[in-house]
């Protein structure tokens, strides 16, 4: 779908558990956008030893973080693909104020529109979701205590094996992940709000996933 306005980019926030990478695909479809993913495109540049991927593999293996410049050398170079011609959904991206700042020079460079969109779930809500989760340590299905359980207590359902609480599912680890978010992404925030760029907040576990993304598709295309 595309209103015949502006190539739109659409800047997606969520904390962890608000459901941001479903929400990130199923926007693909909304006005023939492509996913842009940061994370996806490291590990694709890393796979392929391009120039790009050995520069990103001595920074991770030397233990430090990916510098910015080199990350909005990436996001750039993706811009330029064909497939942006109606515009992008940025993943993880950007993350630092630095990367904000550059993003809105390179937007402008290449007539792109940001939108911003901010998935927000209550904290209680997430951490309930989160720590409710369960996983067959055999064949990997992941269960919901909550809203996918299985059919027998603890059970998978597939072949019976007893289900584990992943590390990175305890209620200690959740609340540590979002105090990081938070502190990470409230300047992010912010800035977008005062720099007068579209902002909108959506509710991200009020309906179902579906309902939500055609809800943002909405707010992106039409402006409400």
């Amino acid at each position: 779908m595309n209103n015949g306005g502006p190539r739109k980019a659409l800047i997606l926030f969520g904390s962890p558990g608000s459901g941001k990478g479903t929400q990130a695909k199923l926007l693909k479809s909304c006005w023939s956008a492509p996913h842009v993913s940061t994370g996806d495109m490291l590990r694709a540049h890393i796979e392929a030893g391009d120039e790009l991927g050995l520069e990103v593999r001595a920074v991770m293996q030397a233990g430090m973080l990916v510098p910015d410049d080199l990350v909005n050398r990436l996001v750039e170079k993706r811009l330029l693909q064909d497939d942006t011609q109606a515009g992008v959904v940025l993943d993880g991206y950007p993350r630092t104020l630095q990367q904000a700042e550059t993003l809105g020079e390179t937007l402008g460079r290449h007539g792109l529109a940001p939108v911003v969109i901010h998935l927000k779930v209550d904290y209680n809500e997430i951490i309930s979701r989160l720590s409710g989760r369960r996983q067959c340590p055999l064949c990997g299905t992941l269960y919901n205590l909550t809203t996918n359980p299985p059919k027998v207590n603890g059970i998978c359902d597939k072949d019976g094996t007893l289900l584990v609480t992943r590390p990175d599912d305890s209620e200690a680890v959740i609340r540590q992940r979002l105090e990081e978010y938070d502190h990470q992404t409230r300047p992010l925030l912010e800035y977008f709000r005062r720099a007068g760029v579209p902002f909108y907040e959506v509710d991200g576990i009020d309906d179902g996933p579906q309902a939500i993304s055609t809800r943002i598709c909405r707010l992106v295309t039409q402006g409400g």
